[in-house]
């Protein structure tokens, strides 16, 4: 162990990094972009081609949101003597880490500084910050040649998306985001292969190993990605697929919202469809910080207010409910409460609500969750390559979202708005939506022979 430290320790002098690690991060909220070098009417400087074409298809303006956080105040921010550790320019802020709370005061009396937060501070020496072992990996699934879904046949069955896939429509074209906590093995494991992996990014931690963090990523990716007739088939096999990591398993601070900020405008850059991300949050280690329910507005979580932007950019959030309804909090959790989203909460094989499903609705009295799908023994690849089952809106989540993904792929004239409320409509209880299951199932196939009819 001793070696072990002396080497990592070489190699963090090496590389120019501080031996002293900081313990604190902020969130700098800024009040203004009146410094941008940048302007609305050349978006290529800072939007990429794709970004540019799918406002551009879905007729959304470029706004002022679009434009870059100012070099001139990050730059300004970096002077004081704190490290940059993401940006972001829907919610105009600048994420920083340090020792010294001084030069948060600093910070906090610049002019173009409209307010601090503290956002993490270090679990204490000692604890993991990354993960260094690897489950054992046996690919040895079982086949199931009655079914190119294997045993997950149900969860796409009960919403009809395997009519879609039926009539061609398997997530082709598509692009997928699944912002979630690492994605263990998928590298590994031999049945996920030939998921279509555009690429990964780490938002947590640039030294960590996206591949050797937490499985949760790689059950909910299996859900929407698998791609092996005869031991499972997800809800949007042909589909395209980013790898980002937000979520930090080692602590629970405020700062996990920041990547998800981060994360959200990078798979905006990189010309996303579609998200996905099981992840929500309302109480945290610093238990001053925890959310209530009035807070449940869409704006008060800053993952929300990044949520709610999504489908101004013209791409679907597809976000679980929670896991909190047999608890005291009950309800969703952030960012399922924002505007313009699709919150999933979860049900059984035979459409019951799952006892744990956090329900609604929100505190300005919007239906919450939007829809409902499997959440409880949901089929997944577990970690040794092999089947399993997994409880969750976690699994809900995914599920649900590639469908959507594939409903959009068949109604391509649709604005992401449009193809969320097209769901919501197809659901079973659309005539009289509720705080628990929401609008219910939703019929993809439905909702696409309402497509069709009313695009003649």
């Amino acid at each position: 162990m001793r070696k072990l430290i002396s080497f990592l320790a070489i190699a963090l002098l090496a590389t120019g990094a501080s031996a002293e690690q900081d313990t604190l991060k902020y969130r700098i909220s800024l009040k203004d972009k009146a410094a941008t070098e940048y302007s609305l009417k050349k978006p290529e400087k800072y939007l990429s081609a794709k970004a540019i074409e799918r406002r551009r298809k879905q007729n959304l303006p470029i706004d002022s949101t679009d434009l870059p956080v100012c070099r001139k105040y990050i730059d300004e921010i970096r002077k004081q003597g704190v490290k940059i550790v993401v940006t972001g320019k829907w919610d105009n802020f600048v994420t920083v880490s340090c020792n010294d709370t001084t030069l948060i005061d600093r910070i906090a009396a610049l002019p173009f500084v409209l307010s601090t937060e503290k956002v993490w501070i270090s679990p204490g020496a000692g604890k993991p910050s990354m993960a260094t072992e690897r489950d054992s990996v046996l690919n040895q699934p079982t086949m199931h040649p009655d079914s190119i879904y294997g045993r997950a046949i149900t969860q796409i069955q009960m919403s009809n998306g395997d009519k879609l896939h039926e009539a061609g429509f398997k997530g082709q074209g598509m692009t997928i985001a699944v912002i979630d906590a690492g994605f263990h093995n998928v590298d590994k494991i031999t049945a996920m292969q030939n998921i279509r992996i555009l690429g990964t990014k780490d938002f947590v931690n640039q030294q960590a190993d996206i591949f050797a963090e937490s499985s949760h990523g790689m059950s909910v990716l299996s859900c929407i990605g698998m791609n092996r007739p005869d031991i499972m088939t997800g809800t949007a096999p042909e589909a395209s697929f980013w790898l980002l990591r937000s979520e930090d398993e080692y602590s629970e601070h405020l700062v996990e919202q920041d990547y998800w900020s981060a994360a959200v405008e990078f798979a905006d850059s990189v010309g996303v469809d579609v998200i996905n991300t099981s992840l929500g949050y309302y109480s945290f280690d610093d238990k001053s910080k925890n959310y209530k329910y009035r807070d449940l507005d869409g704006r008060h979580a800053l993952m929300s207010r990044q949520a709610s932007h999504i489908a101004d950019k013209g791409m679907i959030l597809v976000c679980s409910a929670g896991n909190s309804g047999a608890g005291s909090w009950k309800k969703i959790t952030p960012p399922g409460d924002a505007d313009n989203v699709l919150t999933v909460g979860a049900i059984d094989k035979r459409a019951v609500l799952a006892t744990f499903s956090s329900v609604g609705n929100t505190a300005d009295h919007r239906v919450k969750p939007d829809v409902v799908a499997v959440g409880v023994g949901s089929d997944v690849i577990r970690t040794d390559g092999n089947q399993g089952r997994a409880n969750g809106t976690s699994f809900s989540s995914p599920i649900m979202c590639g469908m959507v993904t594939c409903l959009w792929q068949a109604c391509p004239t649709l604005t992401a708005k449009e193809v969320i409320e097209l769901v919501r409509r197809s659901g079973d209880r659309a005539g009289f939506p509720d705080n628990i299951y929401g609008y219910g199932v939703p019929d993809m196939w439905k909702a696409y022979n309402d497509y069709k009819s009313n695009n003649k």
